[in-house]
């Protein structure tokens, strides 16, 4: 599969990328900016979801309802995600509309009401968005992997912030932050679907041509420095217990990370997985195991999730760990790997028949890459994996040194945090 990708970089500095897909009648298009929660200091942390909040809160000269309204009105669809490195805003609409989309998402990004008013009544909203995740107990546990994982680095905390922070955050901070990292150099507008590269430049340059030339703000990197917890646990009157796993890695431009792609859904990315078959359907301790990778600028981890049932947590990090050292001690079989490559590869190819996965992919791989990269190499990347590489790279990440386990559980914190020391042991 070739995309029809195209690139052009304003003079102040924002670029415009599209891909076109003259079979279909919509279009999609995202604002994105390249900055996220890593971006964030301490006492800034919740800073870009909060301005992603704010930014559908209304314009100087639209009200939120307006622009919902102007979308939804159309028959439209549109909202926003905040990432550790990247915002994005979007909306997919009938190709007709287009412009008028544009219009509307360019307006939020450039004129924000920014009310005091709805500073006040959003940092409600965020608040009880975080008392909601903290009575998920999978969203906690992850939680607690991450700060685990990257201790004390903004990587580590939560996207959402604190409902301190929350709470205490003004609105000249807030301002500041956005006028500080919402610069040309980092704006990136995609498009994708039925439209034309020319048109799509000439629009933007119009909409965003008087947004100043700034440079692009940097984060502090993750190093050797950056401490990592092995174990931690806390206890919650809840029902099952939720354990999450992590290895710490190399960052997504490693060669390695198609190779890594391969050995998470050998490991546990479907139910045909080596975790769903032996965790949940030999031994029926879970209703819900799986494995993921997430890769950032120079660091990742390769995670495992579950929620098991309280009794058999031990019984179920014993079988997780067991299918961890045989990918390090035996080789993939041949059929196993072709179904894994299989899976991904088609997961790839029917995911971009839509315009917004489109517009996602063309915008992700152009921020994190500083380039386009086309399916077709990604998928050679694929089918060039062997399975000797997934054993090499699973005896070289899969160690006691890398992990970091996290449990919450009805059961005694001290308990289970022995529990977890003893299966990172395992894996020396």
């Amino acid at each position: 599969m070739k995309l029809n990708y195209e690139a052009t970089t304003l003079s102040n500095g924002v670029r415009v990328l599209s891909c076109a897909m003259p079979q279909v009648g919509s279009a999609a298009v995202g604002i994105w900016v390249g900055v996220g929660g890593r971006y964030e200091s301490s006492a800034q942390s919740g800073a870009s979801h909060f301005i992603e909040h704010l930014l559908f809160k209304g314009t100087q000269t639209r009200s939120a309802r307006d622009i919902s309204q102007a979308i939804e009105g159309r028959g439209g669809y549109f909202n926003a995600f905040t990432q550790e490195e990247s915002t994005c805003y979007y909306a997919r609409i009938g190709g007709r509309y287009l412009w008028p989309v544009l219009d509307i998402l360019t307006d939020m990004y450039l004129h924000p009401r920014f009310s005091a008013r709805d500073i006040d009544k959003e940092r409600g909203v965020i608040v009880e968005e975080i008392m909601m995740y903290r009575d998920q107990p999978q969203q906690v546990v992850q939680d607690m992997l991450g700060e685990a994982l990257w201790s004390r680095h903004a990587l580590g905390r939560p996207l959402i912030g604190t409902p301190e922070n929350i709470v205490r955050m003004s609105r000249d901070e807030i301002m500041s932050f956005k006028k500080n990292n919402y610069v040309s150099a980092n704006t990136y507008v995609v498009f994708a679907g039925n439209i034309e590269h020319a048109a799509c430049v000439r629009e933007t340059q119009a909409r965003m041509g008087s947004l100043p030339r700034a440079k692009a703000p940097r984060c502090p990197a993750v190093t050797t420095r950056t401490a990592q917890a092995p174990v931690r646990a806390t206890t919650k009157d809840i029902e099952q217990s939720h354990l999450a796993m992590g290895f710490r890695l190399f960052g997504r431009n490693d060669p390695r990370r198609s190779v890594l792609k391969m050995l998470s859904v050998v490991l546990g990315e479907n139910m045909s997985s080596r975790l769903f078959q032996v965790v949940r359907e030999r031994y029926g301790l879970a209703y819900s195991v799986h494995s993921s990778m997430h890769l950032f600028r120079e660091t990742g981890a390769l995670m495992i999730s579950a929620g098991l049932e309280r009794k058999s947590t031990a019984k179920a990090v014993d079988l997780i760990v067991t299918e961890l050292k045989r990918l390090k001690d035996k080789p993939v079989g041949a059929r196993e790997l072709q179904r894994a490559k299989d899976y991904a590869i088609g997961q790839l190819e029917i995911g971009l028949e839509s315009t917004i996965n489109q517009m996602m992919w063309t915008g992700e791989t152009v921020l994190s890459h500083k380039r386009f990269i086309q399916p077709a190499e990604i998928v050679e990347r694929m089918k060039a994996v062997t399975a000797r590489d997934i054993q090499e790279l699973a005896g070289e990440i899969l160690s006691e040194s890398r992990v970091s386990l996290t449990v919450v559980s009805p059961d005694p914190a001290p308990e289970q945090e022995a529990m977890l020391a003893k299966a990172a042991s395992a894996l020396a």
